[in-house]
């Protein structure tokens, strides 16, 4: 009767002991699947919601944008008429009946001087200017015989310009060389001489010459000092004559003790009066320009990083001044890079990599003009060499429109196509349209590339990459944000170049903002604006940079928008340690990626 039981009980324990097993098993199957499957679903879960990543829409043609502009789309008859403007020349470049140029390149078919006479009479006919057809070179020189006049108003002062050629529709010409005499002084009321450059009417930092020679210890310019020395005045004020000058009893006894003899200084005036003849004299030397009047060495002015001598195409001089002749010689013989071709280098080295088949994390909207060829150039060599670019985890491309110069949509067309990295938006650009590319930014980065961050640029602004990516990846995944160098409580400009009507903006404050050259946003605001733009609900204002502030602020009626400041989106120029720099020349994009790849501390290429 025991044996019995001990076998039935052995058989139960055989059996509970194959369950187990058969049981551990399906549990080893379903860890398995759990982690192989079930833990990555859940971290796409979390960091790839559905509103953040809508479906691939690639547009069938590639360079075009996929932003719907009909007349439907806009109340204003100036989007109307040049979003129909812009589909017709679109149509005419698809059909190939638009053709470029075929003329000879401007190198070829323009003539570049040796040397060129103005008298007076005829530079104040041509607007107080005078064209330098292939700008300067190496040992060129401008002579400028005038004289200062006696100022209408207190201050007497002149202006001597090397200017380049207008980069932007609307903004002055970039000054290559900007030499300002002020015979009665400014603020500090003593004559003095002022330099500078200028690019995107952005002014540099000045140097002034205001009678003291230069410090011994300071750098020179062809081993010439930057500021020379004249007589100041200054004994009417303290009673001393010069700093350098003053000499103790026992000083001078001491030199004659020695046997050394006294040295006599020779002091020059300010080389400038009214109504006194000058000889002016700019050379352009190894390192910098030298300024010499009437035979003597006055300033010399160090290049600056951006500024060529082949840019200075025109010589302005303005202000108090009357001038009897100007000449230049020693120009260059070929004319400098200005045409498209020359501008580009069509190399499969600075092509864009194909798009991802799959969403990115960070997409970068670069605003350009038609005409921008050598600005977009230096961007493909600069920081769009990003190894995060390159390797398409990260995707750049510019948005253009169209020109009213035929043959730029020409050439235009043809750098989308071999690039593969402008958008062409459809409509014929002006700068109160500027914000049709900001939509067009905000569709490219939502249906196109599925991007998780979306940030705006322009096409003179150096992006540092690595620390936009790491930016936001700070900010916790479920936050709407909006990054840049914030603007709270600006009021419109009501008169002025740039003033804005009450018919354009009635508010006397403009929405919280960030600056245009460089901000970054979640992607559910993207959406929202491309939403609202297709619903035709969308506010459209000229100045894009506040039109995107007045659409956040709309968001955050809905839900949560977290705003993060930072002055190293640098609005004006070059900051040390900057996320974005602003108006960078081209070369000056060049230099600074080539400092970034050199140093970890992002430096600025000086020097305005």
């Amino acid at each position: 009767m025991k044996r019995g039981r001990i076998g039935k009980l052995d058989t139960l324990l055989s059996f509970t002991r194959q369950r187990s097993t058969q049981i551990f098993i399906v549990l080893g199957l379903f860890y398995i699947l759990f982690v192989f499957l079930e833990i990555p679903f859940v971290f796409r879960t979390a960091q790839e919601q559905p509103s953040r990543l809508p479906p691939l829409v690639r547009p069938p043609n590639g360079v075009v944008s996929g932003l719907t502009l009909n007349d439907a789309a806009f109340d204003s008859s100036l989007y109307q008429s040049a979003c129909r403007v812009g589909r017709a020349i679109w149509a005419e470049l698809k059909s190939g009946k638009a053709q470029g140029p075929v003329s000879k390149p401007d190198n070829q078919s323009r003539p570049c001087p040796g040397s060129i006479s103005v008298s007076g009479p005829v530079f104040f006919s041509r607007g107080r200017s005078m064209v330098i057809p292939c700008g300067l070179t190496l040992g060129s020189h401008l002579t400028v015989v005038g004289e200062p006049l006696k100022p209408q108003r207190r201050k007497c002062q002149f202006m001597m310009e090397l200017q380049g050629l207008t980069t932007v529709e609307g903004e002055e010409p970039p000054r290559v060389l900007h030499f300002n005499p002020r015979l009665k002084g400014d603020w500090s009321g003593k004559p003095v001489i002022e330099l500078n450059t200028c690019y995107r009417m952005h002014w540099g930092t000045a140097m002034r010459c205001d009678g003291w020679k230069s410090r011994a210890g300071e750098d020179t310019v062809d081993g010439l000092v930057k500021c020379e020395k004249w007589i100041r005045g200054d004994d009417d004020d303290d009673g001393d004559t010069d700093r350098h000058a003053v000499e103790s009893n026992a000083e001078w006894w001491l030199k004659r003790l020695i046997g050394r003899t006294k040295r006599v200084p020779i002091d020059w005036p300010f080389p400038f009066s009214v109504n006194k003849l000058f000889v002016l004299t700019l050379s352009a030397g190894l390192e910098g320009y030298h300024v010499h009047v009437d035979g003597r060495h006055v300033t010399s002015f160090p290049y600056r990083t951006g500024f060529a001598l082949e840019d200075a195409t025109g010589l302005i001089l303005s202000g108090d001044i009357s001038v009897r002749s100007v000449f230049a010689a020693s120009l260059p013989s070929v004319h400098p890079n200005i045409s498209s071709q020359q501008q580009l280098e069509f190399s499969t080295r600075w092509r864009a990599p194909s798009l991802p088949h799959f969403g990115v994390e960070l997409f970068v909207g670069i605003l350009s003009a038609g005409n921008h060829f050598a600005e977009r150039m230096a961007v493909r060599k600069s920081w769009m060499q990003h190894s995060l670019i390159k390797s398409s985890k990260v995707v750049a491309r510019f948005f253009v429109a169209l020109n009213p110069r035929k043959e730029i949509n020409v050439e235009l067309k043809k750098e989308a196509e071999y690039f593969g990295d402008i958008v062409i938006v459809p409509y014929m650009d002006n700068y109160d349209l500027v914000v049709l590319k900001t939509v067009a930014i905000c569709e490219y980065g939502v249906r196109t590339v599925s991007a998780e961050y979306i940030m705006k640029g322009d096409d003179d602004t150096f992006i540092k990459v690595d620390d936009v990516i790491t930016r936001v990846r700070n900010v916790p995944y479920s936050m709407s944000f909006y990054i840049g160098n914030i603007n709270y409580r600006h009021r419109p400009m009501r008169h002025g170049k740039w003033a804005v009507t009450y018919e354009e903006w009635p508010e006397e404050e403009y929405p919280p903002y960030a600056n245009g050259p460089g901000y970054i946003l979640s992607s559910d605001i993207a959406s929202y604006i491309l939403s609202e733009f297709e619903k035709h609900k969308l506010r459209l204002f000229k100045m894009e940079d506040v039109s995107m502030g007045m659409w956040v602020e709309q968001f955050n009626r809905t839900k949560p928008v977290y705003y993060f400041h930072s002055l190293r989106f640098c609005q004006f120029g070059c900051v040390e340690g900057y996320i974005t720099a602003h108006y960078q020349s081209p070369r000056q994009m060049i230099c600074l990626w080539e400092k970034w790849q050199m140093q970890t501390i992002p430096e600025c290429c000086n020097m305005r």
